[in-house]
């Protein structure tokens, strides 16, 4: 029914579940903070940071696109969909700026959230499959 080839057992999910968590704070608190990004394709010079957030997000996005990719039940596809799609937005408000893309950072915000919330039902099946399997007279 549930076929996991990356979020195999409930320490795994957990683990991913966290990492999600993590960065949607980042991503309110960027949300919240209101900064705008200038972007590396505009004119103006741009901060070594913005380079180092772009080389970030591009590594970050790589990663989670080969996750999806080799993911194999349809809820870990989506965590990883969701995941994915939240740093491509994250490198495309990086890199275009603000005036481009600003929905950006409202996209990524939302991305986690869904990506939280199947994060925990991943890690809720998986412990459900845990309490069904220990020995019950023990």
């Amino acid at each position: 029914m549930h076929a996991f080839s990356i979020l195999t057992n409930r320490k795994r999910a957990l683990v991913a579940l966290v990492h999600s968590i993590v960065f949607l704070l980042i991503a309110v608190r960027q949300m919240l903070a209101a900064t705008p990004v200038t972007g590396v394709w505009t004119k103006s010079s741009v901060s070594t940071t913005t380079w180092i957030l772009c080389a970030i997000f591009i590594i970050v996005s790589v990663i989670l696109l080969w996750l999806l990719a080799i993911s194999r039940g349809w809820m870990e596809k989506f965590y990883f969909a969701f995941c994915t799609a939240s740093a491509l937005s994250g490198l495309l408000r990086t890199a275009a700026g603000d005036q481009a893309f600003h929905a950006g950072i409202y996209i990524r915000v939302v991305m986690l959230v869904s990506a939280v919330l199947v994060g925990s039902l991943i890690v809720r099946l998986h412990s459900r499959r845990a309490c069904e399997q220990e020995p019950q007279g023990a």
